[in-house]
């Protein structure tokens, strides 16, 4: 080792190589194009990813206050472009590259941004055709949300006026186009179903650059269109221009123009409709009208009408017969209840244990009772004798069971 050399140490190493680095004019501004890997989001707000190519890796960092500019969601996998500087940490020695925007590589930013919230509004459930509002038939309340100057709304006044002039047509003015657009938008649909002003809705306004119909792409709008109890027509932009309001609304027209005769059905055939129903109502009044002649027709021709005084008294016979009809049967039913009563009687006469006193007979009790056997007395106990006329008492001074035998 050259003893004359200069020794530095680690952390001058570190401060000459940050130095240089950081001083140089050739990395203060760099674009680097690679693949985002192991990124992570910071509840800071800040980003940290790097940047790989088939031979290196990167490491990098994008902080708050440039991460919230960015219009698409940075994922791995995705290939940017990256504007930044290199920066050294010296303590750990090492350099990564502060990015201060970043742009998607091959596509442009917006596109990437689309494709992002199209594939994670659909995930949710928000295109799913189940959730589509039909539009009502004869909507005479159109509610539009669209700028007042152009010439969406002059689209749809002019079909209006020669499709189905009986409808009202209620503007809410609206930005179409620029910051402020998505949130003037989402304040009309809310302001038609908060005061429940018009039967269907339409939003849009005519055909520009993706740039131009980036407020119908805004996920707040989406939501609110979802939201909405009033159907949704979405008419944004020419037929080739799709925007994700196009894919959340109820029905999407590919121009305002299409949006209103859609939304309006034409005056002619509602009136062969009007004069179909009401030819339907008279054929079936006169039918009825017919069916009550008819039957009126055949009353006149009855017994009743032609002769009603021998009716009635025809009537009064057949009442009189079932009068006497009546009165007999309710005699021989009183006569079968009275003999059923009579023998109910006997039986309960035969059934008296005093009924055979009035034939000479008596009933004898000792103490335990009455007294049906020879064997259940003994000599000497007492007995009392019931008879139908009165009671009397006695002893027993002798028992004699030979009349049992003999029986």
């Amino acid at each position: 080792m050259n003893s004359e050399a200069a020794i530095l140490s680690v952390s001058q190493i570190n401060s000459l190589i940050k130095k240089y680095i950081e001083g140089s004019n050739t990395f203060k501004s760099v674009y680097v194009r690679g693949e985002i890997s192991n990124l992570t989001m910071h509840s800071s707000g800040h980003f940290y990813f790097s940047l790989k190519d088939s031979g290196s890796v990167l490491k990098c960092i994008m902080f708050r206050t440039s991460a919230t500019k960015l219009i698409f969601a940075p994922e791995n996998g995705l290939n940017v472009v990256c504007r930044g500087r290199i920066a050294v940490y010296e303590q750990g020695g090492v350099y990564q590259l502060t990015a201060e925007n970043m742009k998607p590589d091959g596509v442009g930013e917006l596109y990437v941004a689309f494709e992002q919230l199209k594939k994670r509004l659909n995930a949710e459930g928000l295109f799913d055709p189940r959730h589509k509002k039909p539009l009502p038939k004869t909507p005479y309340r159109v509610g539009i949300v669209t700028s007042p100057t152009g010439a969406a709304i002059r689209d749809i006044i002019k079909i209006s006026k020669n499709r189905f002039p009986p409808a009202k047509l209620i503007l809410y003015p609206a930005l179409v186009q620029g910051d402020g657009a998505a949130a003037d938008v989402i304040k009309g649909i809310e302001y038609f179903n908060k005061y429940n002003a018009a039967d269907v809705l339409i939003i849009g306004r005519g055909g520009g650059s993706i740039e131009d119909l980036w407020a119908f792409n805004d996920e707040k709008l989406a939501r609110a269109i979802f939201r909405s109890q009033i159907p949704v027509v979405s008419a944004v932009g020419h037929e080739t221009d799709f925007t994700i309001a196009d894919f959340v609304a109820d029905t999407r027209a590919a121009t305002p123009s299409e949006a209103a005769q859609l939304c309006l059905p034409e005056i002619e055939t509602c009136k062969t409709r009007l004069t179909n129903v009401v030819k339907r109502l008279c054929d079936l009044q006169l039918a009825n009208i017919a069916d009550r002649r008819n039957q009126l027709m055949l009353l006149q021709k009855s017994k009743a009408m032609i002769s009603p005084l021998n009716t009635i008294s025809d009537r009064r016979m057949a009442l009189v017969e079932l009068e006497n009809t009546l009165g007999i049967e309710m005699q021989r039913l009183f006569e079968l209840k009275r003999t059923k009563t009579q023998h109910i009687g006997e039986k309960i006469t035969l059934l008296n244990p005093y009924s055979p006193l009035k034939r000479g007979y008596a009933i004898a009790f000792s103490e335990k009772g009455a007294v049906y056997s020879a064997k259940d007395i003994n000599i000497g106990d007492k007995l009392k004798l019931k008879f139908n006329d009165g009671e009397a008492e006695t002893t027993v001074k002798r028992i004699d069971l030979s009349f049992l035998k003999e029986g």
